[in-house]
């Protein structure tokens, strides 16, 4: 498979949709996929630490809108490794890509917390990998807050916002959402719970347990695109060569 990483060589009919890297494009003559990494913390308004990882979301709009026409790509797959982040900015890029025509997959790797959530249901069609974890939680916030009833209010405004987006694109009802979202017997400095793989598709919030293989035959589904084959030799196991025909 011919891989075209963005930032790297290219040729020259190519463009650089994400200068410095983030993501890469996958072609194999039959189908031309996007993988789009989503890690680390994410930032809004506010530039994080330098010796953070983080995914910017002035980065990842653009790049989506770019994505979304160019005809040389037949679907979307986005990797979620977050700790969360800027609640206004995740919730901005989770309503761009559910706005997408493309095929878009999210599988949740290592860890989807926080507004990670609503970004993995996001898209079309989710997974998470058995290992990862979800982290589901009241919309927090930081700083000096005023204690005056605007203030309570954009808080409450600002969850409902995101719980509705969550069970909008899920199968996740409501009252088990919130219930969930506002347990107390769970998490000993917090409030809320922390879902394993099995825990997110049980509920709703995920739609299956799987990783790329599973993502990109959802991708394919979607696309239209059949199966490749799957008669391929199999490799020696002494020499780990793949034997002639």
């Amino acid at each position: 498979m011919e891989r075209k990483e963005t930032g790297g060589q290219k040729k020259e009919d190519e463009k650089d949709l994400l200068p410095g890297g983030g993501g890469v494009t996958a072609e194999n003559g039959r189908e031309c996929f996007y993988c789009l990494n989503v890690i680390g913390q994410i930032e809004g308004h506010y530039v994080e630490e330098s010796n953070r990882k983080t995914t910017k979301y002035e980065h990842l709009i653009p790049l989506l809108f770019a994505l979304e026409e160019d005809e040389r790509i037949d679907g979307i797959l986005i990797l979620l490794n977050t700790v969360g982040g800027d609640v206004e900015a995740g919730l901005a890029i989770s309503e761009v890509i559910a706005s997408l025509d493309k095929p878009t997959v999210s599988v949740v790797l290592g860890g989807g917390h926080s507004i990670g959530v609503p970004l993995a249901v996001s898209a079309k069609r989710s997974f998470i990998v058995p290992s990862a974890t979800m982290t589901v939680h009241p919309v927090r916030t930081t700083g000096t807050v005023i204690s005056a009833p605007q203030s309570f209010e954009y808080l409450r405004e600002m969850q409902e916002r995101i719980v509705r987006f969550v069970v909008e694109h899920s199968r996740i009802e409501r009252e088990v959402f919130e219930r969930v979202m506002m347990r107390t017997d769970v998490m000993a400095n917090d409030i809320g719970s922390v879902l394993d793989g099995e825990a997110a598709v049980g509920c709703g919030l995920i739609d299956g347990i799987g990783g790329i293989r599973e993502a990109t035959a959802a991708l394919r589904e979607m696309a239209g695109i059949p199966a490749p084959p799957k008669n391929r030799p199999p490799r020696s196991p002494e020499s780990g060569e793949v034997p002639a025909p």
